[in-house]
């Protein structure tokens, strides 16, 4: 029997504070760190996207990040294929793949023994699909989807078009819907890996999301979208990152700045508790609950604790 590899995953709402533990963590246990944010994979779009940057990666090598240019599109299975070429790339070398992230359906797709029902294609319904949506709105296809799949049409947001027809899709060609499919999928774990979770009061994380748009808002983030506005980006995959689809709002003269920024406060916080569920629901979590280390504003207790934890894993799978 072949020895699977070890991966230690980081997952967590946006805000919870995963990006300063993952870099505590590969320090400690000589670690590289593959992004399993759906978002950071295109080049330029940084403020957003909350991507890491070259001083807080303090000489951690970072992979997944500004891979693609923002009109490109990017799958699951793409990721899915990437991600397990890195893990055994890193792994040659002697060094431990950290994989921290937000984004569960993709990090699900690497972990588990996860099939696509990339057959079930049909490129005509596909783009008859993609003009109605175009000239009607997104909502248009998303009611289409909650008539054949409302589990997931409560799973996939409206202005995120391409899944939506991608679920369509499915069930046009196999007759079944894309949650059945997926249920149907195989739960075995291909890698040795340890799961660790951050979660912290909802309170307190809607506080630190409102602080964060509003400190994205001062680093240049109208700038950054005005930037990809102008060059007339617009039904791509990357526009429906939350910060762009919000502020296009702005610049079309749909709303005010004000009410845009909010918006965008909101969407913040609505994904943080679909991250918080999907998570609960799918994938089985060691959780560290952050509220206390940042209200006292010293995690340092806190990274003792988790390092201390992965440490058992560790050792534990080593004498297994």
């Amino acid at each position: 029997m072949t020895k699977k590899e070890k991966v230690v995953v980081l997952i967590g709402p946006t805000a919870v504070g995963k990006t300063s533990l993952s870099i505590e963590l590969a320090k400690k246990f000589n670690g590289e760190i593959i992004s399993g944010d759906s978002m950071q994979i295109y080049k330029g779009m940084d403020i957003a996207t909350a991507k890491i940057t070259k001083k807080e990666m303090q000489g951690i090598p970072h992979h997944l990040i500004d891979i693609i240019e923002p009109d490109e599109s990017f799958s699951v299975a793409q990721f899915q294929e990437l991600v397990r070429a890195k893990i055994t790339e890193i792994t040659a070398r002697g060094k431990l793949p950290i994989i921290v992230g937000g984004t569960g359906l993709y990090i699900q797709s690497v972990l588990y023994d996860y099939q696509f029902q990339e057959t079930a294609s049909d490129t005509d319904f596909r783009s008859k699909l993609e003009v109605l949506a175009d000239k009607e709105g997104s909502n248009v296809v998303h009611d289409m989807l909650r008539k054949v799949d409302p589990e997931a049409a409560d799973s996939i947001h409206h202005h995120n078009v391409r899944r939506v027809i991608r679920a369509l899709e499915v069930h046009h060609v196999t007759g079944q819907k894309m949650t059945e499919l997926q249920k149907q999928q195989k739960r075995e774990l291909l890698y040795d890996a340890t799961i660790i979770g951050l979660t912290m009061d909802r309170e307190l994380l809607y506080e630190r999301i409102n602080l964060r748009v509003d400190q994205m808002v001062q680093q240049g983030l109208l700038e950054e979208v005005s930037f990809f506005y102008n060059k007339g980006l617009r039904n791509c995959q990357s526009i429906q990152a939350i910060g762009y689809k919000e502020l296009f709002q702005y610049m079309d003269r749909n709303q005010s700045l004000e009410e845009s920024i909010e918006e965008l406060k909101q969407n913040s916080r609505r994904y943080a508790k679909r991250q918080l569920t999907w998570f609960r629901n799918k994938i089985s979590v060691k959780w560290f609950d952050m509220t206390d280390s940042v209200k006292k504003g010293d995690i340092s207790k806190k990274i003792v604790e988790i390092s201390s934890f992965l440490e058992g894993m560790l050792q534990k799978k080593q004498n297994t």
